[in-house]
C-alpha cells in the first residue's frame, strides 16, 4: 500500500486522498470501528477517537511519520523488516519511564500478552500529564514513585491513601492522581506481576490443583482443607495453608521485549575469557556438560541457564518465634556478572507460608515451577525477542540449586546429618560419636590431602592413627538413579534427584563464628569445653589437656588455641582499627566489646571478609612468635 501520502503537505490533494485511503483500510482490517486509534502526532495511536475527531486531528497535527506499520489499524506486523524494528524502538522509547520508575526491567512488569505492543495498549490510560501543563510527570510514574515510598518504608494502606488526598490537595486543579489506595491498585495491576495462590494440605501432603482441585479432604491423611475457627466450626472457602506461586515463564517472555536485557542474555557468547579462569558460569563443567549432550540447546545463546536458591527465614525478626517462611528464587545466568545477581532479575517463583519447617515436604510444593521448568526444556514457542526483531522458541536448563547444608538435605532428598552424612562418601562416611559432646564428628579429612602430605602421618594432633586412605569417587547421574529407582514415591516423600550447590558464605560464617567463639572464649558461642576435653581423652587425642577437678571448680589446662586477656585485647584492638572500602562489610568497629573482647553480631559478608581479606589468623601467629621471642 501506498504511504508516501504521509509525507506530503497536509493542504495537498496526496495526503486528502491519503487520509481517506487509512480509513477504508481501517474499517476495513478492523472489527470495531466505532472508536479506533488516532495516529496523529500528537495522540500517537493511545488514544481512541471516533472517525470524524481522528479526521480532524490528521488534518490539524499531522500522521505521525514513524508510524510506518500500521499494525494497530490491521496491517499484519512484518517482524523481519528494518521498519517494524524502528517501529518496536519507538514504542519501547516512549514507555521506558515505566520500568525506569518501578526500579526494574521489563521482566517485572507481569504477564501481560504475547503482542509486545500490548503494553502500551495497558498504560495507555496513564500516559497523560499528572496535571495540566506538567511536563515532568505523567499520572502513572508519580503514582509509581510513590508506591516505591510506601513498600521502601512499610507504609500501610490507610496511611498511603491519607498521602494520595494530601498530594491531590496540593496539587493544581485538574491533577490525575488517585485519591485512594483502591484506585492506586487498580492502575498499578496491570503492571504487577501475576501469582497464583494455591491451597496446600495442613499436613503438606498434596497441593489442591489439578486432579485434587475441587477436594475438600486430603486423600492422603484426612485433614480438611478448610480453616478451623476458634468454635472449632470449619470456615469453608478459608483455606487453612495458602501458597503463593509466581509463574516465571511470562517474565522470561518479558525479559526478550526488551532490547538492552534481550542483549545482555547473549552476553555470554560474545565475551572472551582472558585469563583461563572460571569468571562467568558458561566456564564451568555444568554449562559445557549441557553443550555437549544436548548440541541443539547450546547453539541457541537465548536459551536459559537457570539456579534455584531457597531458605528458610523468619519474618517477624523475632529470635523467639518458630514461625519459618520459605521463597524459591531462580536466578539468569545468561546475564552478565554484574547482572544476574541484581534483584530486579532474581526471581520470586515460590513464597511458602509458615507456620512449620517443611523439611523434606517442601517437594510437595515446587510442583508447580518443576512444571514449567519441563514445560521451559520442551520449549516455548512465540517468545518475542526485541533485540532480533523476531519470534522464537525459548528453552530453559536448571543447572544447579544453591543453599545452605541443611536445606541442601530438603532439596535433594540426600541425607546430611547422622553417621553418613558426607553426600560423597555414603556409606563410607568416617564417623564417630562423641560420648560427652552427644555429637557425630567427622576424622576422616586428611584422606583428601596428597598422599606424602606430612598430616597424613601425623598421629597426636588429630585422632591417634595415621591416613592411608583415598578421597571416593563422587556419584554420577546414572548411579544415583539406580539407588533411587525403585523407591515407591508418594506425596512428600525425600527423592529429588537434582544437581546442588552449597552456599559458600552461608557455611563460611558458621566456621567463622565457631573459630572467633573458641578464640575469644565468648559465651555461648565456645566449643572448647568440658565435654571437648573429655571426648579427646576418650579417643586418645591430647590427653595433656584433660579437665583437673578441684574441691570447688573444674579448671581446663590451656590449649594452643586458648589466648592469654592481653592476646585476647590485641585481636580485639585489632579489628577495632581495621578499615575497608565503604559498602564492602559491616563496620567492624561498633560489633567490638573492648570492655569484655568480644566481637558479636557479625553477618556473613563480615565473616566473609575476616576469613578471606582480612589478615587475623596471620596476626595471631606474629603475636605468637613474638611471645614465644620474649
Amino acid at each position: 500500500m501506498d504511504k508516501s501520502w504521509m509525507h506530503a503537505d497536509r493542504r495537498s490533494k496526496a495526503y486528502e486522498l491519503g487520509v481517506e485511503g487509512f480509513f477504508n483500510f481501517a474499517i476495513e482490517n478492523l472489527g470495531n470501528t466505532t472508536y479506533i486509534r488516532c495516529p496523529c502526532v500528537k495522540c500517537g495511536n493511545i488514544q481512541l477517537f471516533g472517525v470524524g475527531i481522528i479526521r480532524d486531528h490528521l488534518y490539524f497535527n499531522g500522521i505521525d511519520q514513524s508510524y510506518k506499520i500500521w499494525t494497530w489499524h490491521g496491517e499484519p506486523w512484518e517482524w523481519t523488516t528494518n521498519a517494524s524494528r524502528n517501529v518496536e524502538e519507538y514504542e519501547q522509547s516512549r514507555f521506558s519511564f515505566v520500568s525506569e520508575e518501578l526500579g526494574m526491567d521489563d521482566n517485572a512488569l507481569g504477564d501481560i500478552g504475547f503482542d509486545p505492543y500490548e503494553l502500551a495498549n495497558v498504560i495507555g490510560d496513564g500516559d497523560q500529564p499528572l496535571y495540566p501543563g506538567c511536563s515532568k510527570y505523567t499520572m502513572l510514574s508519580a503514582l509509581v514513585k510513590l508506591y516505591n515510598l510506601k513498600a521502601k518504608h512499610g507504609m500501610s494502606d490507610v496511611c498511603f491513601t491519607e498521602l494520595l488526598i494530601l498530594h491531590g490537595d496540593l496539587l493544581p486543579e485538574g491533577n490525575t492522581l488517585p485519591s485512594s489506595m483502591y484506585e492506586a491498585k487498580k492502575t498499578l495491576s496491570a503492571l504487577g506481576m501475576s501469582y497464583d495462590k494455591i491451597h496446600v494440605c495442613p499436613n503438606n501432603c498434596i497441593l489442591y490443583r489439578k486432579d485434587y482441585e475441587d477436594s475438600t479432604n486430603c486423600p492422603t491423611c484426612g485433614i480438611s482443607r478448610w480453616k478451623e475457627g476458634k468454635d472449632s466450626i470449619l470456615k469453608e472457602g478459608v483455606s487453612a495453608k495458602v501458597m503463593w506461586y509466581f509463574p516465571p515463564i511470562p517474565r522470561f517472555k518479558r525479559m526478550f521485549q526488551s532490547h538492552k536485557t534481550t542483549k545482555s542474555l547473549t552476553w555470554h557468547v560474545a565475551r572472551k575469557s582472558v585469563d583461563g579462569h572460571m569468571s562467568h558460569p558458561a566456564d564451568s563443567p555444568s554449562w559445557k556438560l549441557v553443550d555437549d549432550k544436548w548440541p541443539e540447546f547450546g547453539k541457541e545463546p537465548r536459551n536459559l541457564r537457570l539456579a534455584l536458591s531457597s531458605n528458610g527465614f523468619n519474618p517477624h525478626s523475632s529470635l523467639n518465634s518458630r514461625y519459618s517462611c520459605w521463597p524459591v528464587i531462580l536466578v539468569t545466568y545468561n546475564l552478565p556478572p554484574w547482572l544476574c545477581i541484581k534483584r530486579k532479575f532474581m526471581m520470586l517463583t515460590l513464597l511458602i507460608s509458615g507456620p512449620k519447617q517443611l523439611e523434606n515436604d517442601i517437594d510437595v510444593y515446587l510442583e508447580p515451577l518443576i512444571d514449567d521448568l519441563k514445560s521451559l526444556w520442551d520449549g516455548i514457542r512465540g517468545v518475542y525477542d526485541a533485540h532480533r526483531g523476531e519470534y522464537f522458541t525459548l528453552r530453559g536448563v536448571l543447572l544447579w540449586t544453591i543453599n545452605d547444608f541443611p536445606a541442601y538435605e530438603n532439596l535433594s532428598g540426600c541425607v546430611v546429618k547422622g553417621y553418613k552424612a558426607c553426600p560423597i562418601c555414603g556409606d563410607d562416611t568416617p564417623s564417630h560419636r562423641l560420648k560427652n559432646g552427644h555429637k557425630v564428628c567427622y576424622i576422616g579429612h586428611r584422606k583428601w590431602l596428597p598422599i606424602n602430605h606430612p598430616y597424613r602421618r601425623q598421629r597426636a594432633a588429630f585422632n591417634g592413627k595415621p591416613e592411608y586412605g583415598t578421597p571416593p569417587e563422587p556419584l554420577t547421574g546414572e548411579e544415583v538413579l539406580h539407588m533411587v529407582e525403585d523407591i515407591n514415591y508418594i506425596w512428600g516423600s525425600k527423592m529429588m534427584v537434582t544437581e546442588h550447590v552449597l552456599d559458600v558464605v552461608h557455611i563460611e560464617k558458621n566456621v567463622c563464628d565457631s573459630i572467633i567463639g573458641t578464640l575469644l572464649e565468648i559465651l555461648g558461642k565456645n566449643n572448647d569445653g568440658i565435654a571437648a576435653r573429655l571426648d579427646l581423652l576418650n579417643m586418645g587425642v591430647k590427653t595433656d589437656l584433660q579437665p583437673e577437678y578441684g574441691e570447688r571448680r573444674t579448671c581446663l589446662p590451656p590449649g594452643p588455641w586458648n589466648l592469654s586477656r592481653a592476646e585476647k585485647r590485641a585481636v580485639c584492638n585489632f579489628f577495632y582499627g581495621m578499615k575497608v572500602p565503604k559498602g564492602y562489610c559491616s563496620n567492624i568497629k561498633n560489633l567490638i566489646s573492648l570492655k569484655d573482647s568480644r566481637l558479636l553480631g557479625l553477618k556473613s559478608h563480615d565473616c566473609h571478609t575476616l576469613m578471606q581479606n582480612c589478615s587475623l589468623w596471620q596476626f595471631v601467629l606474629f603475636w605468637r612468635s613474638l611471645q614465644g621471642m620474649q
